[in-house]
């Protein structure tokens, strides 16, 4: 298992975490994940922990297929390849509907077709075998006769891409999204993966997926874990999740399209699920915090002692878990350093 890290727009611009990326990068982190949201672009940033960075894969963590054109997205990712000497990962998602159409005025439709059209797209791109055509249901290139100035023509990108090539992970939950993310992804980014119970709730989705995986592509990964503490009496730090978790499972968008709440149903909650929703969007955030199941935080935390988290990082790796997704605790970077030292120990004992 390799592990995964991610810069966070909360914490101000990349100027400001790019020293502390460097040092975990150095202590064993083997992806540097940048978000997007509704903040910052990420793109700026990966390119600038690309002139930093030396051995870790840099990967947008997410880009939204409807606020950038395909082939948009294409040459950004050529341009991050280059600049990062082969170390980028295309992460791609649908985002949701409040953001899409909200903040970016664009109407949220058939995201799954996108996300599937955007990648056949940018793989076409890269490859530079032709020029540029596509006739799908959402992208054509170029436009058809009547729409625009009819003066479109087939090119291809000028700079010869490094890689053609480049890995692209997906941000999916429902199953439908994550058989198309088993079929024709790298890497599938599932979000409050909780071990014990993800065959239940993806296993067919991603059977099927798998049985339709063009076999020229690698072996699919998968990235997940949570924060990661070791050692003892800090198992009460698991709680600190209880924020964000409540925030997704209860606020993260409309009350009829959260995909969040739903995983948390088929995980078996769907009482609480309901009950944080309610208290979350009628204005009491502590209580949709208190009502998140202990049971819940307990199975998607890297907290406790290290025989604790040796049998967490043990489940993640029995669910196909390749990559572990880590936030490290710790007021300093030398604390966070010493806890990634501590996770990349077990992982090699493993």
């Amino acid at each position: 298992m390799k592990i995964s890290i991610s810069a966070h727009y909360s914490r101000g611009d990349i100027s400001k975490q790019a020293a502390d990326l460097v040092e975990l990068e150095k202590a064993g982190a083997d992806y540097i994940w940048v978000a997007e949201s509704y903040s910052f672009d990420s793109v700026s940033a990966l390119g600038y922990l690309a002139a930093v960075t030396n051995r870790a894969t840099l990967a947008s963590g997410i880009l939204n297929v409807f606020s950038r054109t395909p082939t948009a997205l294409a040459m950004t990712a050529a341009g991050l390849d280059a600049l990062s000497s082969g170390r980028f990962m295309l992460g791609l998602g649908a985002s949701g509907p409040q953001v899409i159409e909200g903040f970016h005025g664009v109407p949220y439709d058939a995201p799954l077709t996108r996300m599937r059209e955007v990648i056949e797209i940018c793989r076409k791109v890269w490859r530079r075998e032709e020029k540029l055509t596509h006739d799908g249901k959402k992208y054509q290139l170029p436009l058809p006769a009547g729409q625009g100035t009819g003066l479109g023509k087939p090119l291809k990108i000028i700079n010869h891409p490094l890689r053609d090539r480049i890995p692209v992970a997906m941000a999916t939950l429902g199953g439908k999204s994550v058989e198309v993310t088993a079929e024709i992804a790298e890497v599938w980014l599932p979000t409050f993966f909780m071990a014990e119970k993800a065959q239940d709730v993806w296993g067919k989705s991603l059977k099927k997926g798998l049985a339709k995986r063009d076999p020229a592509l690698p072996p699919l990964e998968i990235f997940a874990g949570g924060a990661v503490g070791i050692g003892k009496g800090l198992e009460d730090l698991r709680n600190n999740a209880r924020p964000n978790t409540a925030l997704y499972i209860g606020g993260m968008g409309a009350r009829e399209k959260n995909f969040y709440n739903d995983i948390f149903c088929q995980y078996g909650f769907e009482e609480e699920a309901e009950k944080i929703q309610d208290l979350f969007l009628s204005g009491k955030k502590k209580e949709a915090e208190a009502a998140i199941p202990q049971a819940y935080l307990d199975a998607t935390s890297l907290i406790g002692e290290e025989g604790f988290v040796r049998d967490r990082l043990a489940a993640l790796k029995e669910a196909g878990v390749t990559a572990v997704s880590a936030g490290f605790i710790g007021s300093t970077i030398e604390e966070r350093v010493q806890q990634c030292d501590a996770l990349k120990n077990i992982i090699e004992s493993m």
